[in-house]
């Protein structure tokens, strides 16, 4: 069995459940270790195991993660948990979930088709030229329910000395490091007093 087979089948067994469908909110905030390339330098950096997170909404009884990957999308919840780490993921919600009014919800959801369909940022930029997971998650937040989850910090607060963080930073930056680009990380927001956890599988 190929390990994305296996991740796929704890990905269908772990939302098949109906008491984990039904502790889901939409508007709740998923959080999981990605497998991607740069994932191991983001955790190196912040010292945290979550590295991508997203957006729970339903549509129509189905469950979705609305992230920025290449390009924003909205993915099936199957799927993206299939896409970390042994299946593992963290679901967390506003300590104050009433905050989340239908038209709260709405707002969230119209402010983020402002971002569907655009770049992945490689770069961690503050614009919204492109957009990487965190900073997705952060801005719908902000913008449309007026709530900063994790706080905003400079590029050069991580820890940038472990060889694996240089390389992907020489990679993407070469000799001229932004170091007081304002970034959010997924650490950040896991961490944030705004959340309580609700869910981990």
């Amino acid at each position: 069995m190929t390990k994305w087979l296996a991740c796929a089948l704890v990905a269908m067994t772990a939302v098949s459940s109906p008491t984990v469908e039904s502790r889901l909110r939409d508007g709740d905030i998923i959080f999981h270790q990605s497998q991607s390339a740069q994932s191991r330098a983001i955790q190196l950096a912040t010292h945290s195991r979550y590295s991508h997170m997203g957006i729970l909404y339903n549509d129509h009884g189905k469950w979705f993660v609305y992230e920025a990957v290449q390009p924003v999308r909205l993915t099936p919840l199957r799927t993206w948990i299939a896409r970390g780490h042994n299946g593992h993921f963290v679901v967390k919600r506003l300590r104050d979930p009433q905050r989340l009014t239908p038209a709260v919800l709405a707002r969230m959801k119209t402010e983020g088709d402002h971002y569907r369909g655009k770049s992945y940022d490689l770069y961690f930029e503050w614009s919204d030229a492109r957009i990487y997971c965190s900073e997705l998650v952060w801005k719908i937040y902000k913008r449309a329910a007026g709530v900063e989850i994790g706080s905003l910090q400079k590029l050069r607060d991580f820890d940038l000395t472990h060889p694996i963080v240089r390389a992907k930073m020489r990679e993407r930056y070469g000799d001229r490091i932004p170091l007081d680009e304002p970034v959010i990380s997924p650490a950040a927001m896991f961490e944030s007093e705004e959340l309580a956890e609700v869910l981990r599988r």
